[in-house]
């Protein structure tokens, strides 16, 4: 009996747990191969020749081929019907790390709409956002100097958001929309408080790492510099932000700020 596409992609995800599991590349890349040879549809495959390529547009095509594979799979009924649950349902995963990694070539490519427009869809399909999206939406947009945009992305929702990302952008957009205000400082005050070593890194204080962890400290000196990795561009941008933090980093932050919602 044939095996159908679903029971042949099974077998070829089991192949996929073992590449990932591998030792050296050489065999990590030839268990990749052996699962597309079981089904052309696997989707993590694609994701792992992506990610092994040292070819932008060689890594860009996988991921798109990661991409409709995972579309076909799962199929349009399911995509109708399961919006706004993406991630918690393990069929998902693959496609999803498909568009994020498609995402981030475009976005490298120069393609900024078209990323834009991948990590938008990705929210839709998955509000709950495991992936952090969000937090790359906010670095793009601050990279782009859209601000205005920015700031109804962030009223939109994760309103509830306490991570450092969060915080420290909604200072700079509160700096951006009206100067060193109290309100941007009341607001950063709460950032500080959240994670006090991210200005050293953004203001050129502290030098950020080259490389970054994959893993995070809540509060943490690493969470600092990721941050100050990822959003030192966005600040840039605004004529006297890092000036402003620089001087009210020195300021003690107060025992009564809250987090803010």
């Amino acid at each position: 009996m044939k095996a159908t596409p679903e029971s042949a992609l099974e077998v070829a995800q089991s192949v996929m747990y073992e590449a990932w599991e591998a030792e050296d590349l050489d065999r990590t890349l030839d268990l990749t191969r052996k699962a597309l040879t079981i089904c052309p549809l696997c989707t993590d495959a694609y994701n792992m020749l992506a990610e092994n390529t040292d070819d932008p547009e060689q890594a860009r095509n996988f991921y798109q081929k990661g991409l409709e594979a995972g579309e076909r799979i799962l199929g349009a009924r399911f995509f109708k019907e399961n919006a706004g649950h993406f991630w918690g349902m393990h069929e998902t995963r693959p496609y999803m790390r498909s568009r994020s990694g498609l995402a981030q070539c475009l976005w490298d490519a120069g393609e900024h709409e078209a990323a834009l427009a991948h990590y938008h869809e990705m929210l839709r399909l998955n509000p709950n956002d495991n992936q952090g999206i969000r937090y790359i939406v906010l670095s793009r947009l601050g990279e782009l100097g859209r601000f205005d945009e920015l700031e109804k992305f962030m009223s939109r929702g994760y309103k509830n958001d306490c991570g450092a990302d969060w915080l420290f952008t909604k200072a700079l957009v509160a700096f951006a929309r009206g100067g060193a205000s109290s309100s941007a400082s009341a607001i950063l005050q709460r950032a500080l408080k959240q994670n006090r070593h991210a200005p050293d890194y953004l203001v050129g204080k502290k030098k950020i790492p080259r490389r970054l962890p994959d893993r995070i400290t809540v509060g943490g000196e690493d969470e600092g510099y990721c941050y100050a990795s990822s959003f030192k561009a966005a600040w840039k941008k605004v004529p006297g932000a890092l000036e402003w933090l620089k001087a009210e980093t020195g300021k003690p932050v107060s025992s009564e700020a809250g987090i803010l919602h």
